[in-house]
């Protein structure tokens, strides 16, 4: 994995990642950039700040089946258990998905991260229509994921917790072993709870000033 230098100062340039960008102990930048028609993944543990995050910075269409199951929610009656609609609410937002990655321009994906196999038809998607998938990981320690729950006042239950969690090792540990992004996707960056609280926006238009790690 190709580890920056150990600081706190940011990049003085928007970063541009290429490979794998481990973010977590070294410079951290204000803005992470991309290509016009870039997929942008962006998964962690439940309760990292994947939704805070995508709330501050990104100024772009974001597919998220929270926003799904939210909409479903409004129109069925309130003794209507969720459990009920879960199959057809995934459903959706598969088919939600599915034409924002057919639809031009750039795209954020918020991987719930339970499904990998998911992520990797994203990849494929995308690939198949000539558009560059990238993933930014937030790499938080679990007690401060489940904290991040508890703040929200929504929590995962343990086991499928357990999942993410197994996850989230395999992820890392590949990308530890191979030292390159996985086959497929142009970037991987690695964001901590302190870098990521500093990206303050996520662009999707290059400029000449875009500096790559």
């Amino acid at each position: 994995m190709r580890l920056v230098p150990s600081s706190d100062v940011r990049h003085p340039a928007p970063l541009r990642p290429v490979g794998v960008c481990d973010l977590r102990g070294g410079p951290s930048p204000a803005v992470l950039e991309y290509g016009p028609s870039a997929v942008l993944v962006v998964a962690g543990l439940p309760g990292s700040g994947k939704s805070t995050l995508i709330a501050r910075c990104v100024r772009v269409p974001v597919v998220d089946s929270q926003h799904t199951r939210k909409r479903y929610q409004t129109r069925l009656p309130r003794w209507v258990p969720y459990r009920l609609v879960r199959p057809v609410v995934r459903i959706a937002h598969l088919r939600r998905l599915n034409a924002a990655l057919r639809a031009e321009g750039p795209l954020v994906f918020h991987d719930f991260g339970a499904v990998p196999l998911v992520r990797r038809w994203v990849a494929r998607s995308a690939r198949r229509r000539g558009r560059d998938v990238h993933l930014l990981f937030l790499d938080v320690p679990a007690d401060t994921a489940l904290a991040g729950q508890r703040e929200r006042g929504r929590a995962v239950p343990a086991q499928r917790f357990a999942r993410h969690r197994v996850n989230a090792r395999r992820l890392l540990g590949r990308l530890d072993a191979d030292g390159a992004a996985p086959r497929g996707w142009a970037s991987v960056t690695l964001l901590s709870r302190p870098s990521a609280e500093r990206l303050q926006s996520v662009d999707f238009a290059m400029r000449a000033t875009t500096t790559d790690l």
